[in-house]
């Protein structure tokens, strides 16, 4: 399964390349993240809550950072398994700036499937890697306008915390997420396919 593609972010490139090194950042933006904590250098571990179509479950793995280049981006490698089954796989994350003063994110990750998961389908492994893509992209930029304080306004003192938007709830994320899966696969509700989205938007809602 490979994700590839950019994405315009308002802020400049030193922000943003801070932001993805934070994994208070990284856990508030990936969704379903319940936990993300750094053991070692430039080394995370964390577990992630998967739904997909009626495969669900928690996948415990860590994700390496590789290559460092500030702050031009990075490699990465990451594993992760649980009942739902297991994902191996590398990328990397590269970041230019944009003639506005914002900065343009590319992503690359090519990652391997295995067990119960696997099994739901490659065009739903695929649209739903899409989605989940999407609104961890909505979700960095979240955090980056929370960590902004206002031009016309003077820094807010936070006892040493930087502001951060709230991660969002399992079940606004089962929401975001059902209604995303609905624009993916518009293109092939014909016959039986509605019946299968129609099977994953009520096996979403047990998430709530």
């Amino acid at each position: 399964m490979k994700i590839k593609g950019s994405h315009t972010l308002a802020e400049p490139r030193g922000v943003v390349w801070e932001a993805i090194l934070d994994p208070e950042v990284l856990s508030r933006t990936l969704p379903g993240c319940e936990d993300m904590a750094p053991v070692g250098d430039n080394r995370f571990r964390g577990k992630l809550k998967m739904k997909v179509g009626p495969v669900q479950g928690v996948f415990e793995g860590g994700v390496e950072l590789l290559d460092l280049d500030p702050p031009n981006g990075y490699s990465l490698k990451m594993d992760g398994k649980g009942a739902p089954g297991f994902v191996n796989g590398n990328g990397s994350l590269r970041l230019e700036d944009t003639d506005d003063g914002g900065t343009l994110l590319h992503y690359e990750i090519d990652a391997q499937v295995g067990g119960r998961i696997a099994a739901v389908g490659q065009r739903l492994l695929d649209s739903s890697a899409k989605v989940l893509t999407r609104q961890g992209l909505q979700g960095l930029e979240q955090q980056l306008a929370a960590r902004a304080p206002a031009a016309d306004e003077p820094p807010v003192p936070t006892g040493g915390d930087e502001a951060s938007a709230e991660a969002p709830s399992q079940a606004a994320f089962a929401g975001r997420f059902a209604a995303g899966m609905a624009r993916e696969l518009w293109p092939y509700l014909v016959g039986g396919a509605l019946v299968v989205l129609a099977a994953i938007a009520i096996s979403l809602r047990a998430c709530s």
